[in-house]
Order: C-alpha cells, then sequence, then structure tokens
C-alpha cells in the first residue's frame, strides 16, 4: 500500500457496523467497495469487552442529544456494531480478490495482534484512541503504516502521539483530520487543520470524513489529502448504527471520481502556456496595420490598433511606436513587425 504526493488519494470504504450483523450484507459492502472504485476496506476490531464495561451507571449512557447514538448504553451499542472476529478473515480474503487493500482499526494489544496476525495492510488508530498512547506504542513497534485520526486532538495530544510514534520506530504514519461528530457537518470540516499538522510534523496527512455529502472530501483533496476515509452502506434507508452518515453505492462513486479529478486538477505549480493552450495564445491581441499605410507616414491610433489574433508585435509596444514612420508602404490588414519601423 503506497500512499504520498504524486499518487490519487487512497479511497477508503469504511464498512463498520454497516453489516446490520450479516457476513453477508458486510461481503456485499466489500464487493460493492471494489465496483465504485475504493482502494481499500476498512472494518473496527473490537467486541464490548475491549472497549468498555457492562454497567449501567450513568456516565456508560451517550449523552449527547446531537449524536445518532443518543442514550444508548456503550455496551449494546458496541455489541450491535461490532464485526465478529471470525468474519475478518473471509472479508479481507474477499477485499484481497477484488484488489482491495485491508485496513482495520485496533483498540487495543488484543486487537492489535489479531490484526497483525492476519497481515493487515495499515492499522487504523481512531479519534478516541488517539490519547492511547500505549496502544500508539505498540501499533508503531508492529512496522505496519499507521493511520491516525486527530478527531478532538489539542496540539499537546497530537505531540504525545506523534512522539509516541516516532519514539517506537514508526516512520509511516498518516494523520487524518477528522471531526468526531456523527454525522458531522461540513462547516465544522476545518480541512485547514492538515496543512498545520504536515507543517508541525511533517508528516502525510489525510482526512477521515464523517458528513453525508463529499464536499469536505474534495476539498481535503484540493489541501493534499493522501487518504480519505468514508463510511459506505448498501441502503441508508434499511437502517443500521452508522447508516445515517454513510454514502450509498452511488454516492460513494461520485466521491471516488470527484476525488480523483480534484487530485488531477491540483497539477503542479507552473507558469507560461500548457501545450493545451497552444490556439488560445495564437488568437491572443497584437498590433495590427489597419488601414495603408505609405513608406514615412506616421503610424497613430487611426492606421494601427491592437486587435486578434496574435501575429503582430505585442500590445505592450503600443505606445512606443506611435509616432515613428513605416519604413516601406504597408497593406492594411497586416500584423506590425518591427522591421516596418523606420
Amino acid at each position: 500500500m503506497t500512499l504520498g504526493a504524486g499518487r490519487p488519494p487512497l479511497i477508503v470504504a469504511e464498512i463498520s457496523a454497516n453489516h446490520r450483523g450479516s457476513l453477508d450484507e458486510a461481503l456485499a459492502i466489500v464487493r460493492t467497495a471494489a465496483e465504485q472504485g475504493a482502494g481499500a476496506i476498512k472494518l473496527q476490531t473490537y467486541t464490548p469487552a475491549t472497549l468498555t464495561l457492562d454497567s449501567a451507571r450513568p456516565e456508560f449512557f451517550i449523552d449527547d442529544s446531537s449524536s445518532v447514538w443518543h442514550g444508548r448504553r456503550l455496551w449494546e451499542l458496541y455489541e450491535e456494531a461490532h464485526t465478529p472476529w471470525e468474519w475478518h478473515e473471509p472479508l479481507f480474503n474477499a477485499a484481497r480478490s477484488c484488489g482491495l487493500a485491508c485496513i482495520s482499526s485496533a483498540f487495543e494489544q488484543k486487537s492489535l495482534e489479531f490484526l497483525l496476525g492476519l497481515g493487515a495492510d495499515a492499522i487504523k488508530i481512531s479519534s478516541f484512541e488517539l490519547i492511547h498512547i500505549p496502544l500508539l506504542e505498540a501499533a508503531a513497534r508492529s512496522g505496519k503504516p499507521l493511520l491516525v485520526s486527530t478527531g478532538m486532538a489539542s496540539v499537546a495530544e497530537l505531540d504525545d502521539a506523534v512522539t509516541a510514534l516516532r519514539d517506537n520506530g514508526c516512520r509511516r504514519f498518516v494523520l487524518l483530520k477528522c471531526t468526531s461528530a456523527y454525522p458531522a457537518e461540513e462547516k465544522h470540516a476545518n480541512v485547514l487543520t492538515m496543512q498545520a499538522m504536515s507543517a508541525r510534523y511533517d508528516c502525510s496527512v489525510g482526512f477521515s470524513d464523517h458528513a453525508l455529502g463529499p464536499y469536505a472530501s474534495f476539498a481535503a483533496v484540493a489541501l493534499g489529502a493522501v487518504v480519505v476515509e468514508k463510511h459506505l452502506t448498501m441502503s441508508r434507508a434499511a437502517g443500521g448504527v452508522d447508516a445515517a452518515f454513510s454514502l450509498e453505492p452511488g454516492e460513494f462513486r461520485e466521491l471516488v471520481e470527484g476525488t480523483r479529478r480534484v487530485w488531477e486538477s491540483r497539477g503542479e505549480a507552473r507558469f507560461g502556456p500548457h501545450p493545451s493552450e497552444g490556439a488560445s495564445v495564437r488568437e491572443r491581441p497584437s498590433i495590427y496595420v489597419v488601414h495603408d499605410v505609405r513608406k514615412g507616414e506616421r503610424f497613430t491610433d487611426r492606421n494601427v490598433r491592437i486587435v486578434r489574433p496574435g501575429n503582430g508585435l505585442a500590445p505592450k509596444h503600443f505606445a512606443a511606436i506611435l509616432g515613428r514612420r513605416a519604413a516601406y508602404d504597408i497593406d492594411g490588414e497586416t500584423p506590425l513587425a518591427s522591421d516596418m519601423l523606420a
């Protein structure tokens, strides 16, 4: 899995809980991801017990009224949403048979070891686990490329995370700008943060997008994202834990095609005409003799004008040639050349 400047951004289809408890549904999403142009699929590797406690205390419920999961108990939410670990191998096999890279989020040491045993192409660290320094240290030592989401992270927390990665030998990591709201709004994306992170940490950057539309992802690619991660579902109407902020297949195709076009439009910093502009260059204005001029006659704004096309002297010379005399007879509708000036 190669990322970086000079290559189109890697588009990662996040399956997450959109399988709705069905391996067949998960396999269908893998196939659809490939058909719609993704470069990788991503799972999440956890169980309720690896993430939380089976507790009914108030703090174990989601109390954010703006969340699609408002009021859910963490244990029950994770029980519904998790991808059974025995599904990972068939899902990875299906993805690889379609030419897709295989990525999953690790949340603690056990899931990390499990993914390393499966030969995951990269390990994702979620925004919530960015402060889980022991996990970052272990992931860094794995030698795998790491995708690290940065939702909610302060500069101090990012400093700690990047230091943990580099101190443990990780050189291949991408920081993903993320807004950890579900769903998120484009106006809260702040994709300019990617450039600040790239400059501060001298690393590649990408975008983990929880908005329903593709526009924040397009902006991220324009600003240099080498990875874009987006949730994919077969149908929002079918429901599911993550359906509200997931793209359907046709929308995912629009994301893939749009990000490639945006990436292509970045091009390079260059000046002067592009080869494709050759015809337009010839249609730029220049100085033309517009009426017959006899030898020795002065050029004036009545017998010379700046008009298209560009066969004559450049317009910047217009003031300098006024009052000069013709070196020989010149017919009207003739481009002015320097040897016509006496």
